[in-house]
Parts: structure tokens; sequence; C-alpha cells
């Protein structure tokens, strides 16, 4: 069979090639520790469940507005904007099932297709950010992160590949898989280069509640002049384990959002309206659930990045935020995609290779610690046993 172009390039995520070997696994008896999937092991917080079910007992069962119930649009402006310092309109805010596509239907609004439109994203990055460049058929420019710098941007390389036929730049702070934060200072380098280039930024702020050691994650959209050409990409999955409810939200500028309804009414129609019920309770509701979490996600973090850095040929920085850990073994000069894979066939532990995430992976893996300490202080064991045989 034949197939358009902006599909034919379409590859799955490695998260879920890995997971569904290492279900093959398990169903033939091995016990495997899961540390390839990026979501919350908690389950949704008590009181948005109950919202969301008192939703569905009580009608809320229609279609809703393409951008978002109103009530709900209204109370993410409000906590977004006080949390990033910054006014944002509920007419700005545009909701959808899940953050994808908020980062897919901008990229749509504004790459056109063909040899002109670059798209500058991270690698390593989310995978999405190839996929929505392939399907809005941009012209790819990835630029490396910097280990050295806590995985920020490579700016010297940046800079490089900016021009004034860049179109969109993609960022995502704290970011997956490296757990990276990227400072204010580069984020104003990338600010300046915006307005001179004049190109879009999109930020994929969707880990931006879950940072570490007192820490924040700064929003370009703050800085002087980037409001008006920054998309910010949020959602409920990782803040308030809501990954199954499929509930987004992407902020731009109204004329932005306008198209991206559009865009929305005639691809998805609208968000399931007991969904976006449950999303009013996790904003307005009590918060110390969030805060419980992320301190035990850095108790996690510190379990995990300590016995990583305790394996000979290893090396880890510590992450910054999101809830993944990103080690070196380079020093083992084995592919990172066969090392992740003999490590589940071998060990029993399932992670992703860094070239899941890019060509600039290569050398890294990707472990995901939103898992019970006891199962990371077994699979630490399990892959101290294993490096130690090629050490």
């Amino acid at each position: 069979m034949s197939f358009s172009d902006r599909v034919e390039k379409l590859e799955s995520e490695g998260a879920y090639i890995v997971m569904a070997r290492a279900n093959q696994l398990t169903a033939k008896g091995k016990d495997i520790i899961h540390l390839e999937i990026g979501q919350p092991d908690f389950p949704t917080y008590p009181h948005i469940a109950k919202a969301g079910m008192d939703a569905i007992s009580e009608g809320f069962t229609r279609y809703t507005s393409p951008a978002g119930m109103p009530d709900l649009r209204e109370v993410i402006a409000k906590d977004a904007g006080e949390r990033r310092g910054m006014k944002i309109d509920p007419s700005e805010v545009v909701v959808g099932p899940g953050g994808k596509p908020g980062l897919l239907f901008p990229t749509l609004a504004l790459v056109e297709p063909g040899s002109v439109d670059e798209v500058i994203y991270p690698d390593p990055g989310f995978p999405t950010y190839v996929a929505m460049v392939d399907i809005a058929g941009g012209v790819h420019k990835p630029v490396p992160l910097s280990e050295e710098k806590d995985f920020s941007f490579n700016l010297e390389e940046f800079n490089q590949l900016v021009s004034d036929r860049t179109r969109l730049v993609v960022i995502n702070t704290p970011a997956n898989p490296t757990g990276g934060i990227m400072p204010i200072s580069d984020l104003e380098k990338i600010a300046e280069a915006a307005q001179k280039h004049d190109f879009w930024v999109m930020s994929d702020e969707i880990y931006s509640r879950l940072t570490y050691d007192g820490l924040t994650a700064p929003s370009i959209a703050t800085l002087p002049g980037m409001k008006e050409r920054t998309i910010i990409v949020d959602g409920f999955s990782k803040t308030y384990s809501m990954t199954g409810w499929r509930l987004g939200y992407s902020i731009m500028p109204e004329p932005l959002a306008e198209r991206i309804s559009l865009l929305y009414t005639h691809s998805i129609g609208c968000t399931a309206a007991f969904t976006q019920i449950a999303g009013i309770e996790a904003i307005t509701g009590p918060q110390d659930m969030v805060d419980d979490v992320v301190k035990e996600y850095q108790q996690r973090r510190d379990v995990m990045v300590e016995g990583l850095n305790n394996i000979p040929g290893v090396t880890c920085r510590i992450p910054q935020g999101a809830f993944y850990a990103f080690p070196n073994v380079s020093s083992f000069k084995i592919p990172s995609q066969e090392l992740a894979l003999r490590i589940l066939d071998e060990s029993g532990v399932a992670l992703l290779s860094g070239t899941d995430f890019g060509p600039h992976g290569e050398g890294y893996l990707r472990l995901c610690y939103a898992n019970s300490i006891d199962k990371i202080k077994l699979a630490l064991v399990r892959l101290k046993g294993f490096f130690g045989k090629l050490y």
C-alpha cells in the first residue's frame, strides 16, 4: 500500500514498543521492573476522580465547545497566569484531549509544507516533535542538548541553525527525556533570536510543576515581547496523575487560538465534558497531594541517581525536574538501543535507549523513576550486575 508523505515517515514511540516487549516477557513468567513509560504511578487524586464520576452521573456527557468549556478555560487562564506571573485571558486558552494536540495543531497552523519553513527542536527530545514536523511538512532542524549545561540547548549550534527561514522553535522545560531545566539566561538568548528573526516559540511546559531542590522552571512567555509569539503547552496528566483522562491545554495569542479552535472543530470535535469538570476540580481543589508527590519524586530521584553513579562506567547528572534520569553509558562502547534491549532481556529492567529521543541520545539511557523506591532499588541491583559483567 502507498501512503502520503505526511504519514509515511511516522513511527511509534519507543516507550510503547518496549512496554509491549516487556509485557510479552511478563506473560512468559519473567519478572519485569517497568522504568520505561513516563506516567505517574499514583492513581488520580480521589477528589478529582469523584468530580469526574459525579459529572457523568449528572449528565455531562454531551458535546462542548471545541476550544473547551468556558469555566475550565477561565480557571486555566487564572491559574496558569498566576503561576507564571503573567496575564492570560480565557480567549487565549484552547483545551484539548491531552497535550499532544496542543503540539501538533499549532504546528499545522504555522508551518507551511515544502522546503521553506524550518523547525528547530531539542535532540534528544520528545518524539512527537519530529512527528509533528513530518506531518506539517516542515524542515527538520534538531539542536543538540549539552550534558555539561544540564541538557539545555547547545547555544552555539542553535545560533548556527537559526535564520530568517526559522518558523518555529520548540523548547521543553523541564525536559523529557533529560529532566533538565533551561536557565533564564538561555531563554533570553532564544527570545532575542525570536524577535530578530521573527519566529514563534512553542514552550512545552507539561512538567512545569515537577521541579526539585526549590527550583522553578521559568517560562519564556514571560520575557519582554514573547507572549505574542509563544505557544505554551501544558496539561493535567503529569501533575494530577490524569494520563488516561486525556486533558491538556495550550495558551497562545487569541488570533492563533481561533484558528486552532477551527482545527479542533474539524478533527476532535471537542474534549469530553466530564473530563473537563474533573480538570476544574484539579485546579481549584486542594494542591497538597501535588506537593506530596513532588517530594516523593525527589526522594526517588535521589535514590536512582546515587545508585546509577555507583555503577562503574555509568555517570548521571541530577535531573532538575520531570521524573526521568538520563545516565551516560557511552563508556561501554555499545549502541544504546542494543544496551536497552539486552538489559530488558537479561536483567528484567524495562528502560529506553537515548536514541528513542533522537540521534543525539546515543550513549544514554532513559529511566523513569515514577515507581516505588523498593522497585528502583531492585532495578539498580540488577543494573549493577548487568554493567558489572561489561565493565
